[in-house]
């Protein structure tokens, strides 16, 4: 080999090296597109969403749906028995909604049958809010900076500051009668709309909200953001998940890393090599070693006990005021925080809407409430007061 050959050489490998290294020192270009895709790792796809889905719910199957809502649960239908072959919970989360009129019919179909519809969009199409009976806005906003919660008191904990991403689109007209608002955005104590709201549909519902970045990679890892999406999801029912994919069919081209590898015929035998080569070392490294784990027993749940020393005390003491007092009352709270009723005025109307928001008998109900007016203008108490408030609770509670 020539002396000017070995330099040429020399020189060749000084600028790969020189290369590699300029290559490598670069900082790592974050794409910050929005896709929703759940097969992205992007800040803005949902591949940890659809990841966790089975985590958030027991025993369930998450379908990913590939073509329109109408021919997915068209195909599904039994014409003959006329029922749906599937139930569960349509589930879209994209900053766009935009379907056909004929999977919008169908969406509504499969919520009418007991099934829940769950869309986090930012923009809802036209036909679609005229058919449910509702109106958004989106008012432009300098601050992404805001707080998002609950209107339910138990979900005080799952409320979250987001200051990144949110876009003040909200509902500005619903039907009271029906449409029940779950929750709520506040950029400002002086700027709170409604972002989250149930609206039933036969014997299912539909789920809207506004702020789908939430569901997001970046939100979902970034401190505790998980929170928020935990509490809107609650809202979703224990069942089988119809995920509505953005890889529509015709869309497949595969975004698989190794998709230059494997198309290789060279390349694929060597990561094949290397695959076997790999499970050998595995097969022969397979014993565990770990230390003993020390079992820890579980702390003993005292509820019972301290429930049954409080009673015994309040039996004892005779208050049987007091003791109907916290049964009115802790009723009363429970019809508010879980059916959201006014409880301020105990009328006809009222028993009504209870009557239909619980689906019990109204005479019942009518009983209860007409007990707890009666007990509230009383001025001395007698045991049997105790009793007939407790057995009429207890029957209502029964039957949820």
């Amino acid at each position: 080999m020539s002396k000017t050959l070995k330099i040429y050489i020399g020189l060749l490998v000084v600028i790969i090296i020189v290369a590699m290294s300029i290559e490598s020192s670069k900082p790592v270009t974050i794409d910050w597109s929005e896709t929703y895709n759940e097969r992205h790792t992007k800040p803005y796809g949902l591949k940890v969403l659809h990841k966790e889905f089975s985590n958030l719910f027991d025993d369930i199957s998450i379908h990913t749906i590939r073509n329109t809502p109408y021919e997915y649960f068209n195909d599904n239908y039994d014409w003959e028995n006329y029922e749906y072959k599937i139930e569960g919970t349509y589930v879209s989360i994209h900053p766009y909604f935009y379907t056909d009129e004929s999977s919008l019919n169908e969406l509504l179909d499969f919520a009418s049958e007991g099934n829940t519809i769950f869309m986090s969009t930012y923009e809802i199409p036209r036909y679609i809010q005229d058919s449910l009976g509702f109106k958004t806005k989106y008012d432009y906003n300098l601050s992404t900076k805001a707080e998002l919660g609950f209107s339910n008191g138990n979900l005080t904990n799952n409320s979250v500051t987001f200051e990144k991403g949110i876009k003040n689109f909200h509902f500005t007209e619903i039907d009271t009668l029906t449409t029940i608002p779950l929750g709520y955005q506040k950029f400002s104590k002086d700027s709170i709309y409604t972002n989250f709201i149930k609206i039933p549909i036969g014997d299912g519902a539909f789920l809207l909200h506004t702020q789908p970045v939430v569901f997001t990679n970046f939100h979902l890892l970034k401190d505790e953001h998980f929170n928020y999406a935990e509490g809107v999801l609650g809202y979703i029912p224990n069942k089988d998940i119809y995920f509505d994919s953005p890889n529509k069919v015709g869309m497949d081209e595969s975004n698989s890393p190794l998709r230059f590898i494997l198309s290789q015929p060279p390349l694929r035998w060597a990561w094949f090599i290397s695959l076997v080569t790999l499970l050998v070392f595995i097969l022969f490294n397979v014993k565990r070693k770990q230390r003993i784990v020390k079992i820890i027993n579980p702390l003993e749940n005292t509820t019972l006990d301290f429930t049954k020393t409080i009673g015994n005390l309040f039996y004892e003491t005779k208050d049987h005021e007091n003791v109907v007092g916290k049964k009115v009352t802790y009723f009363l709270e429970h019809l508010r925080n879980d059916y959201l009723m006014d409880t301020q005025v105990l009328d006809e109307k009222f028993v009504k809407r209870l009557a239909l928001k619980s689906g019990k008998d109204k005479d019942e109900i009518h009983d209860l409430i007409s007990l707890i007016i009666k007990l509230k203008k009383k001025v001395h108490f007698q045991e049997q007061d105790v009793l007939n408030i407790t057995k009429a609770v207890e029957r209502f509670n029964k039957k949820e």
